[in-house]
């Protein structure tokens, strides 16, 4: 097993991440252009979305507003991107993932990363990342469940880069931290936000907000 905060300090651009557990879920955005960087987490009905800080500063919006957060069901959905409302329109996680691919953003092609939690504290993860050949590659990834305070990570990037390298092989098992510990981790220039949410407790990260 890894440490998460150990993972975090010593990767300065693992870029968008999640970590799910049994019950708890971790969820983290990253940027190095100031468009990425003007973003903050907000509370919504039924879960969060990203808006900007700086409406005025706000560039192009296609790939860094959306909800990477909300409810379906009793069941937990978590994102990198806006496949969230595709999988909740859907109703149902591998549908609204095999209903999407990576995005455009090239020469990045960045994965989306995707996670659902179940009440019975098992979940899933999914990575649609691109091949060589540019077609998209599906990949999931279930557990019945994991131990307290551990979990398995999953990120868009696997570092730092030009193109930028995609996350490659399984989620990583970890354990976790608290919050505070994970929010304290990633490359201070180039955090952004960070949700939690720990047995329905919710917490919110905005380094724009001076957190």
């Amino acid at each position: 097993m890894e440490d998460l905060l150990e993972l975090l300090r010593d990767n300065p651009y693992p870029g968008r991440g999640i970590v799910a557990g049994s019950r708890c879920v971790y969820y983290w955005i990253m940027g190095r252009s100031s468009n990425s960087r003007n973003r903050v987490f907000v509370k919504t009905e039924d879960g969060i979305r990203t808006e900007a800080h700086d409406t005025a500063l706000l560039e192009d919006p296609s790939l860094i507003i959306y909800h990477p957060v909300r409810t379906m069901g009793d069941d937990l959905v978590v994102t990198n991107g806006d496949q969230t409302d595709t999988i909740v329109e859907k109703g149902d996680f591998v549908a609204g993932c095999m209903a999407r691919e990576y995005e455009p953003d090239a020469p990045n092609y960045t994965p989306r990363i995707s996670s659902i939690l179940h009440p019975d504290g098992s979940f899933d993860l999914s990575i649609l990342k691109r091949a060589r050949d540019g077609r998209c590659v599906r990949e999931f990834f279930s557990y019945e469940g994991a131990d307290g305070g551990c979990g398995y990570f999953i990120s868009t990037y696997q570092g730092d880069g030009n193109p930028l390298p995609s996350f490659a092989g399984e989620p990583i098992h970890v354990c976790m931290g608290s919050p505070k510990e994970v929010w304290g981790a990633p490359d201070p220039a180039n955090k952004v936000s960070l949700y939690t949410n720990v047995n329905g407790e919710v917490r919110i990260f905005n380094k724009n907000l001076g957190d």
